[in-house]
C-alpha cells in the first residue's frame, strides 16, 4: 500500500515538471527574439586585403588549384614538363651550361671509368652515385669535394687532388644527371639509342653451341628462324640462357601464375613394380604428386629405397650451363642465334 502511494507520488512530481518546463519555453524563445525598438545584432564584418602602399607593385596572385587536382611537385624530373621531381636534389637549380659542361668533360676524364658514363657504376665496380646519400645531401660541393681530394683508400677510391671549383663543376654535373632523372637513382632520360648488345664473335659462337647445344638443339630444327620469332637480341639472348622461361614469363602484373617452361616430369616405380608416370607437382621424403594425362592428380607415397624416383628436367642442360658459361661465351652464342633468321 505504501509503494502504490510513493508510486502515484512520483507520477504526479514528474507531471508537475514536465508542464512547468513547456510553460517555460515560450518565455525562453521570446528572450531570444529582439525586443522593438532594439537593432538585430549584426554578423562581424569581413576584413578587407592589405592595400599596397603607393610607389609599389603588388604581389601576383596566387592561382587557385582546381577541385580534385593533384597537389604538390610532379614525379617527373626536369626536361618531362611536369614540373620539378619529388625529391629535393630533382628540385635544385640547375648550373650555369658552361659549369655543366666543364664538370661533365672532367667526370669523364677523372671519374667516368669508376662510376661510369651516366654515374651509374662503371667496369672498375664504383658505386651508383645517384643513390648516394653523400651526393643526395650535398649542396654546393661541399660533401663530394672531400672525397674527391681526399680520397677513399679503405674502399679502393684514390685522391684526386683538384682545384676547389673543378670539384664543384664536378658536383654540379652529378646533381644536372640526378634532376635528369625519371626517379631516384634511375638513369637520365636521353633521347639515344639503345647499346647493341650484338658484340660476340658469331663464328665462335656457332662452334660452342655445336659443341654444348647441339645435343638438344638445332639451327634447322627448333631454333630455325629464332632471330625472326625473337627480334630484340637482349630478348634472344635472355631467352636462350634461361632456356626460354625469360621469354615465357614477359612482364607486368598481367602475366599467368601457371607453371612456366617445358614440363617436367617424373617416373615412380612402386615396390611392386608398378610405375606411375606423370608431370611432378611437388615432391618430398613422403609423397610424390603427379599430374595425369588426364588431368587428375595422383599422389604415390614413398617407402623409402623401395620406391625409385626418376626426375626429367628438359631445363636441366640450361641449370648447369650456367655454372661454367662465361659472359665471352654468352655474347659469342647470341651474335651467332641473330643470324638464325
Amino acid at each position: 500500500m505504501h509503494i502504490r502511494h510513493g508510486l502515484i507520488a512520483a507520477a504526479f512530481a514528474g507531471l508537475t515538471i514536465a508542464v512547468g518546463h513547456v510553460a517555460a519555453a515560450p518565455s525562453i524563445v521570446r528572450a531570444q527574439q529582439p525586443q522593438q525598438g532594439q537593432q538585430p545584432q549584426q554578423a562581424p564584418p569581413v576584413q578587407a586585403p592589405p592595400q599596397t602602399p603607393p610607389g609599389q607593385t603588388p604581389p601576383p596572385a596566387q592561382p587557385q588549384p582546381e577541385p580534385g587536382a593533384a597537389q604538390g611537385p610532379g614525379r617527373g624530373g626536369r626536361g618531362r614538363g611536369e614540373g620539378p621531381g619529388v625529391f629535393p636534389a630533382m628540385q635544385r637549380p640547375l648550373a650555369d651550361p658552361a659549369v655543366l659542361e666543364r664538370g661533365r668533360s672532367l667526370f669523364t676524364a677523372t671519374c667516368s671509368a669508376c662510376h661510369g658514363a651516366d654515374a651509374r657504376g662503371g667496369q672498375l665496380n664504383g658505386p651508383n652515385l645517384l643513390r648516394s646519400q653523400l651526393v643526395l645531401a650535398d649542396k654546393d660541393g661541399e660533401s663530394i669535394m672531400p672525397v674527391v681530394q681526399n680520397g677513399r683508400p679503405e674502399r679502393g677510391m684514390p685522391a684526386f687532388p683538384l682545384p676547389a671549383e673543378d670539384v664543384k663543376a664536378i658536383a654540379e654535373f652529378i646533381h644536372s644527371l640526378t634532376g635528369a632523372s625519371r626517379g631516384q637513382g634511375a638513369p637520365p632520360e636521353s633521347d639515344a639509342p639503345p647499346p647493341n648488345i650484338v658484340v660476340g664473335d658469331a663464328a665462335a659462337g656457332q662452334t660452342y653451341f655445336t659443341a654444348h647445344c647441339s645435343s638438344c638443339h638445332s639451327a634447322t630444327g627448333d631454333l630455325q628462324g629464332i632471330a625472326t620469332k625473337i627480334p630484340d637480341p637482349k630478348t634472344l639472348q635472355n631467352a636462350w640462357v634461361s632456356g626460354g622461361l625469360a621469354a615465357e614469363r614477359g612482364g607486368g602484373r598481367g602475366r599467368s601464375a601457371g607453371p612456366v617452361g617445358p614440363p617436367i616430369t617424373a617416373t615412380v616405380t612402386q615396390p611392386s613394380g608398378e610405375k606411375v608416370e606423370g608431370r611432378l607437382l611437388r615432391y618430398d621424403d613422403f609423397l610424390v604428386t603427379l599430374l595425369m594425362e588426364d588431368g587428375s592428380v595422383r599422389s604415390v607415397a614413398r617407402e623409402g629405397d623401395r620406391t625409385k624416383l626418376e626426375i626429367k628436367n628438359p631445363l636441366e642442360g640450361h641449370r648447369a650451363l650456367l655454372a661454367v658459361l662465361t659472359d665471352k661465351d654468352m655474347r659469342n652464342v647470341t651474335a651467332y642465334l641473330v643470324t638464325l633468321k
